[in-house]
């Protein structure tokens, strides 16, 4: 579900626009203290409260706690701003999306979902809007299993492209429903806990792969059908799985879980041994998986660290760093030493696809391929210079209102970064 050519193409005038400069952001360090954008009931767990600790070892940007949170509030009043709408009435809030195949993708509403949920006591309208993304998402079912979200909608927000799921997007819309039971409980408008555990069956049985415990690309993907041994490395979410088992109780996530975390390290080992890279997809799932050949489902670098993949840094670094888990903590390391390498130390050298043997394709510049790897740097202690000028180049990138991808993949970025994520 991702439109990479555009993505590149628009990555490629962004850059070339100047817009990566830090004109409009938040003064680097800013002593002050984290500001509510509005008035209402408190979260459980407000942004800023830092309630749950990170790994022990885990790196922090230089500079007052106060500051960096600060920093994230900027960076999310900007990607509010730019991306959360009600254009199509009914109650509901969506994440809008100008730079994918259709101005609302599934991926999007997750993505929304999972932020609000986080940023509550920041934005104390989180719950509101986090009511009007679930009344949305409940309005819009998959056809293959109505448990699941369709991931496709036009301007009027109806459903097209057949009206079947996307995997990332439904397992940050089970995510975001967790997120926001431990915030607000469940006894209110929606009750939460009971939505995730109905998303999170319906992902086990239409999405994850039953013969592999992998997860497949959406509720269309069947047996026989031709994309059904194909797995996408940005869907290998462990900390989610973490949260599915304790949401639900049931082992099977554990199972889940593990064989992603071993099917990372043995991709990296196995075909990115000098970088840790993973391809945007795996095929022969059912054999001896391996980077895709050309294209299988989006573009002919489906093989390489591209549009999906460039995900992966983020979501291997954010389990390390929840949980403490020495798998994802090397597969996180990995990926950090060979781009701090690769760059000298240079966060504005990271360009926009690699080949999995670190020689890049792509000269572009983008947020989507840049903050993912800050993530990363948390997991290694002799990162701290390295982990600043990410920072400082995360928090001086302004949002683009054209680019929904890069922006709220920076955004995600920072909160991990700032020491704001949790996982319920």
């Amino acid at each position: 579900m991702m439109l990479q050519q555009r993505r590149r193409a628009i990555g490629a005038l962004v850059a070339a626009a100047g817009l990566v400069a830090g004109a409009l952001a938040v003064a680097p360090h800013a002593a002050a203290e984290p500001q509510a954008l509005t008035a209402s009931a408190a979260p459980a767990l407000p942004f800023g409260s830092h309630q749950i600790p990170y790994a022990d070892g885990t790196l922090r940007p230089s500079g007052s706690q106060s500051a960096i949170d600060q920093q994230v509030i900027g960076k999310y009043r900007e990607w509010k701003a730019a991306f959360v709408r009600q254009n199509c009435g009914n109650g509901w809030y969506e994440t809008i999306s100008p730079d994918a195949d259709h101005p609302y993708v599934g991926e999007g509403q997750g993505y929304g979902m999972v932020i609000t949920a986080l940023m509550a006591g920041a934005d104390t309208d989180a719950k509101k809007i986090f009511d009007g993304m679930v009344k949305y998402v409940l309005a819009h079912p998959s056809s293959n299993n109505p448990g699941l979200l369709a991931a496709e909608q036009d301007s009027s927000c109806k459903s097209v492209d057949g009206s079947d799921s996307a995997t990332d997007g439904d397992l940050d819309v089970a995510y975001g429903l967790l997120l926001a039971d431990r915030q607000w409980g469940s006894s209110g408008t929606y009750d939460y806990k009971n939505l995730a555990v109905k998303h999170i069956n319906a992902i086990k049985k239409s999405e994850v792969n039953p013969t592999t415990h992998l997860m497949l690309l959406g509720d269309w993907s069947t047996p026989g059908e031709s994309h059904y041994w194909i797995s996408r490395s940005s869907d290998w979410m462990a900390d989610h799985f973490r949260a599915f088992k304790s949401a639900t109780g049931d082992a099977s996530w554990d199972t889940v879980r593990t064989v992603h975390q071993k099917l990372i390290a043995s991709q990296q080992s196995k075909y990115a041994s000098s970088t840790g890279l993973l391809a945007d997809f795996v095929v022969t799932t059912n054999s001896t998986p391996k980077p895709a050949s050309g294209k299988v489902l989006e573009s002919t670098h489906d093989g390489d660290y591209g549009w999906n993949a460039c995900r992966d840094a983020w979501r291997i670094g954010a389990d390390a760093v929840t949980g403490g888990d020495s798998v994802s903590r090397d597969s996180a390391r990995k990926l950090n030493a060979w781009i701090k390498s690769k760059t000298g130390g240079d966060p504005s050298k990271i360009a926009t696809g690699y080949h999995l043997n670190g020689s890049a394709f792509d000269s572009g510049k983008d947020m989507a391929f840049t903050a993912p790897f800050a993530v990363a740097a948390l997991t290694d202690p002799g990162s701290q210079a390295w982990l600043d000028a990410l920072w400082g180049r995360l928090t001086t990138t302004p949002v683009e209102p054209k680019i929904y991808y890069g922006a709220s993949v920076q955004l995600q970025s920072m909160i991990v970064v700032s020491g704001n994520y949790w996982v319920p």
